[in-house]
């Protein structure tokens, strides 16, 4: 008789009676197994979503998706040109507002000791990074690796956020843009004071980037946005000094 049953429906009427042949207390063992099974998957995905890359998306990281880097360099937005206000006294070079008005009392407060602290470069477009990038490698002669080492492609260069600014010292121009800068009464002013105005070395020695020193690049870190936008270089130059 049971031939006359389609092979689907005597499957399942044979597992059920099997269901109901077993023990109360293993059907209870089955259950809680399945049970402890979908809280450990909740708590995995709990601990996945907590992670700092998923707390920095969530409050808005503009880099928290983007952790690939590109020669070292990592990818950044273009200030809006509306926020940006100028730093020197030709108004070439510009920074965003909250980063200009620390950078100008940072100014007043060495000029107060003695120091003259110049700004050598802020905002760049990626435009301009463009030129510095790829024009400068040609005539150069360089590799692209060799010129990620010294300037970041466009679309990957801090100065793109607004935040980010070149200083030298007026007492010795010579020095400008080089290494040799962290000789200079500006740069000493700098490692102790720069942090009393929201700025820090952007690429220290054997920071984790790859990039080469740059004693003269600061960046500025005084705001929620500014934290944001430098949160993975900072986590990477974090546990590089660990």
């Amino acid at each position: 008789m049971d031939q006359d049953i389609p092979i689907a429906e005597r499957l399942q009427t044979d597992s059920a009676v099997r269901r109901q042949k077993q023990p109360l207390y293993k059907r209870w063992a089955i259950a809680s197994i399945i049970g402890l099974g979908c809280m450990a998957g909740g708590v995995w995905f709990f601990s996945r979503s907590t992670e700092p890359s998923a707390v920095a998306e969530a409050v808005g990281n503009p880099i928290a998706a983007a952790t690939e880097n590109l020669l070292g360099h990592l990818p950044y937005e273009e200030a809006p040109l509306s926020e940006l206000v100028p730093v020197s006294a030709d108004g070439q070079i510009k920074l965003r507002r909250a980063a200009a008005e620390r950078f100008r009392a940072m100014v007043a407060a060495a000029q107060q000791e003695g120091i003259v602290l110049v700004p050598l470069s802020g905002f760049r477009s990626k435009q301009d990074q463009d030129y510095l990038f790829f024009q400068v490698k040609e005539q150069r002669g360089q590799r692209t690796s060799e010129r990620a080492l010294v300037s970041a492609p466009p679309g990957y260069s801090e100065h793109h956020t607004g935040y980010a600014i070149d200083i030298g010292d007026a007492s010795q121009p010579d020095t400008h843009l080089r290494a040799a800068f962290e000789q200079t009464p500006a740069f000493q002013w700098l490692v102790v004071n720069a942090a009393r105005f929201s700025f820090e070395l952007s690429f220290p020695e054997g920071n984790s980037q790859g990039v080469s020193y740059e004693p003269w690049h600061w960046r500025f870190v005084g705001d929620r946005h500014s934290l944001q936008t430098f949160y993975k270089a900072r986590q990477l130059n974090a546990r590089g000094a660990q």
